[in-house]
C-alpha cells in the first residue's frame, strides 16, 4: 500500500448543504459528505474493513504484488472477494480495486444513517443522493483539468466513479493518460477497470481502442479518457462545463 499524499483537489469540492468530514487510517484517506457528521461511524467502518483486509494479507503475503488476476476465494472477507472479482473482470491484480471497494463498503454502511452520502477515496467515489451531482474532472496538467465535470442523475444512484492517472498521484499506472474514469455500480469494478483503461493509453490513437475494450466489460456503464487536450468518452458519461460552485 502506498504512503499518504494530501488530496489538494478537495479544497475545490462543494458541499451542497451536506456536512463534510475526513477519516484517515494509515493509507485509507476518505473525504465524506453526509447529512450530519458521521465521522465516528465512518472511522469504525474503516477500521473493521481494514482489519479484515490486513488479516487476510498477513496470511497471504503474495496478495499485494500481482498485476494480473488471482483466483476467487470464497472464504475471503467480502471486501477481498469484491477485489478479486473485479480483478478477474478487468484483468488486473486485486489491489487495483482496493480504493473503490473501500469507498463503497464504507458508503453503503453510512447510507443506513444518511440517505445522502458521498465517499471519496483518492479519486474513487461512492455516490448516493436524491438529486443530481456533478463531479469535477481533475486531470493534472491537461488543459481540460478543472473545466469539465461528470453529471450523475439522481435516478442512477447509488453508483460509483473511479479515476486512474498515469501523470497524477502515486497509484501505479502503465499508461500516460491524465485521467481514465469508469462508472459502474460496483466500486471495486470501477477502480480496477479505470486502472486497466489507463494502462492502455499512452498515445492519442490509443483512446478509441481503449474505450472499445472497456465497453466490453460486464458491469461497466460508462468511461472517459483524457490525454493532454484530447478526450474520449463512451456510455453513461454526461459531461458539463464547470462553473463556480458546480462541483459535487
Amino acid at each position: 500500500m502506498a504512503a499518504y499524499q494530501k488530496r489538494r483537489y478537495r479544497v475545490h469540492c462543494g458541499r451542497r448543504g451536506l456536512t463534510a468530514f475526513t477519516v484517515r487510517v494509515k493509507e485509507t484517506d476518505l473525504w465524506i459528505l453526509a447529512q450530519r457528521d458521521l465521522s465516528r461511524q465512518a472511522l469504525e467502518s474503516v477500521l473493521n474493513h481494514r482489519r479484515s483486509l490486513e488479516t487476510y494479507l498477513s496470511q497471504r503475503p503474495g496478495f499485494l504484488e500481482p498485476l494480473t488476476p488471482l483466483p476467487p476465494d470464497p472464504l475471503a472477507p467480502p471486501l477481498v472477494r469484491a477485489m478479486l472479482q473485479a480483478g478477474q473482470t478487468a484483468g488486473t491484480g486485486p489491489m487495483a480495486a482496493v480504493a473503490g471497494a473501500m469507498a463503497q463498503a464504507v458508503g453503503e454502511e453510512l447510507r443506513e444513517l444518511s440517505p445522502q452520502v458521498v465517499v471519496e477515496n483518492g479519486g474513487d467515489l461512492f455516490l448516493a443522493a436524491d438529486r443530481e451531482l456533478t463531479v469535477g474532472l481533475w486531470a493534472g496538467d491537461s488543459p481540460l483539468s478543472g473545466r469539465l465535470g461528470i453529471r450523475v442523475a439522481g435516478e442512477r444512484m447509488p453508483t460509483c466513479l473511479a479515476c486512474s492517472s498515469g501523470t497524477v498521484g502515486h497509484s501505479l499506472s502503465l499508461g500516460r493518460a491524465d485521467a481514465a474514469v469508469v462508472a459502474a455500480r460496483d466500486g471495486a469494478l470501477a477502480d480496477a477497470a479505470a486502472t486497466a483503461l489507463g494502462n492502455r493509453v499512452s498515445r492519442r490513437d490509443h483512446l478509441a481502442p481503449a474505450l472499445e475494450w472497456v465497453s466490453s466489460l460486464p458491469g461497466v456503464e460508462g468511461a472517459l479518457v483524457v490525454l493532454g487536450d484530447r478526450l474520449g468518452a463512451w456510455g453513461e458519461m454526461t459531461l458539463v462545463e464547470l462553473e463556480q460552485g458546480d462541483r459535487a
